[in-house]
């Protein structure tokens, strides 16, 4: 029986914005608790009811509470950067570094920030003034977050979305982008020596693009077909904006935010409130165009990065490779839920997307399905082959008219960003890949040619090009 895509064939342009390191609690948990966590259209949704807590390193109860967007330093909550990475994961999930075969309990959040911020105060890293332990509980409110908050109640949101890894960054994002990450489950890794969805489009003529905020995207550096594709497929955001509203845009885009920590990426401890107004560009710009009434934009966060969520991700994943990663992972456990809104005029208002109760679950590898069920392309690995697609909330026949973000804007914040003076871990990795002439220096083509830093011929790196 042929897979239910919903109206998904009416879509002729899927966009992609990943941001950076926010959990689902810490970003949505708060959007429908005053209506008994129940949307307008009469789904459940999993959110948060005040009533959860963690212990803290003395065994006190501490509850999770409300960010009020209005108080001074609201919006560079929780503080100081949490842990990330495979072992802080299990720590906040487990309690422990190794979890063996115990069920994650989401208990060890607050002992593992406890111990975050004694060793961020160490290597002399960024906190904000008065950040405690405590602060990992916070999430922001609707009221906080206007744009993302009303992108969710207008359009629709996936409460059970899960990263696809419990690591960080660039495993992720590899498993979004290519449905492996080679077995890496850390951010040493920053290139890949397996296909990408960007050159599975190519291979079947069809128009792809990657956006960097103010630079180069890492993303053209992390996979030989990127790395080796022609200049045009890449652009900075008024490229974007330019194809957008021009009717333009590919098939498949890919936007990354600004990395700086003065940047819009929203990863802890930087600005959320500049990632709230690249949110709402992003939406303006597709929103205002000739071709929105064809376009599906999905916003995700490509891991939790250390901040809170009271829901333990499952098993049931399906690994990507044959072999398990490093640490021993096997990859069949996902990753802590993510924040995940999907926009599009063929989406209901107030929906709560998710899954059939006993299918594979949500994660970032959903993004690749939907991409290969839209244009019937095969899949990259055996993770993107079993997951599910996202074409099913996609139920109206008739795109809708109407705006609501009509009126919205971005909240600004008000104290001091603590990092601004910092360069940020995504900035340093740019700087190796410019270093090892892996994206270029500026806007413009790059050639990897024998005897630079990094190179090694495709036919090492097991690709076949066409």
């Amino acid at each position: 029986m042929p897979e239910d895509t919903g109206q998904l064939a009416a879509v002729e342009h899927i966009v992609v914005l990943m941001l950076e390191n926010r959990s689902f609690d810490h970003m949505l948990g708060w959007l429908y608790t005053d209506e008994g966590n129940v949307s307008p259209s009469k789904q459940p949704y999993e959110g948060l009811t005040g009533t959860e807590s963690n212990p803290d390193e003395n065994g006190k109860s501490v509850m999770v509470f409300r960010i009020d967007g209005t108080a001074a330093g609201a919006y560079f909550m929780p503080g100081a950067d949490p842990g990330e990475g495979y072992e802080p994961t299990n720590r906040q999930l487990f309690g422990t570094a190794t979890p063996g075969g115990s069920a994650p309990t989401n208990d060890g959040f607050v002992t593992d920030y406890a111990d975050t911020l004694v060793l961020r105060a160490r290597q002399h890293r960024p906190i904000y003034p008065g950040t405690t332990s405590a602060d990992i509980m916070g999430c922001f409110t609707p009221q906080a977050l206007p744009v993302l908050a009303g992108l969710a109640r207008g359009f629709a949101v996936a409460d059970h979305w899960f990263a696809s890894a419990p690591t960080e960054t660039l495993p992720n994002r590899a498993l979004a982008c290519a449905g492996t990450s080679q077995g890496h489950m850390d951010d040493g890794t920053h290139t890949f020596t397996v296909p990408s969805i960007f050159g599975r489009l190519s291979d079947h003529g069809l128009d792809w693009a990657v956006y960097g905020y103010e630079k180069q995207p890492l993303t053209r550096g992390n996979f030989p077909d990127t790395t080796l594709a022609p200049a045009s497929h890449f652009g900075l955001f008024p490229d974007f904006r330019t194809a957008a509203a021009g009717g333009t845009l590919p098939a498949f885009t890919f936007l990354e935010p600004s990395w700086s920590s003065t940047g819009n990426s929203q990863h802890p401890n930087y600005d959320v409130a500049l990632g709230e107004q690249l949110i709402l560009d992003v939406y303006r710009a597709l929103r205002d165009g000739p071709t929105w009434a064809s376009t599906l934009l999905i916003i995700t966060y490509d891991e939790h990065g250390g901040c809170y969520d009271h829901v333990p991700p499952p098993d049931g994943a399906v690994p990507p490779d044959s072999s398990a990663g490093e640490f021993g992972f096997g990859f069949t456990r996902f990753g802590v839920r993510v924040p995940t809104v999907l926009v599009s005029p063929l989406i209901e208002p107030g929906t709560v997307f998710r899954v059939p109760e006993g299918t594979t679950l949500l994660d970032h590898t959903s993004v690749l399905k939907t991409v290969q069920q839209r244009w019937n392309l095969p899949p990259l690995t055996a993770r993107d082959a079993a997951a599910p697609g996202i074409g099913t909330v996609l139920t109206r026949t008739t795109p809708r008219t109407d705006d609501p973000l009509a009126g919205v804007t971005a909240p600004t914040s008000t104290g001091t960003n603590p990092a601004e003076h910092e360069i940020s871990h995504l900035e340093q990795v740019q700087a190796d890949l410019v270093a090892r002439e892996l994206i270029p220096r500026v806007q413009g083509p790059v050639t990897p040619h024998p005897g630079s830093v990094g190179w090694t011929s495709p036919a090492s790196r097991g690709v076949e090009w066409r």
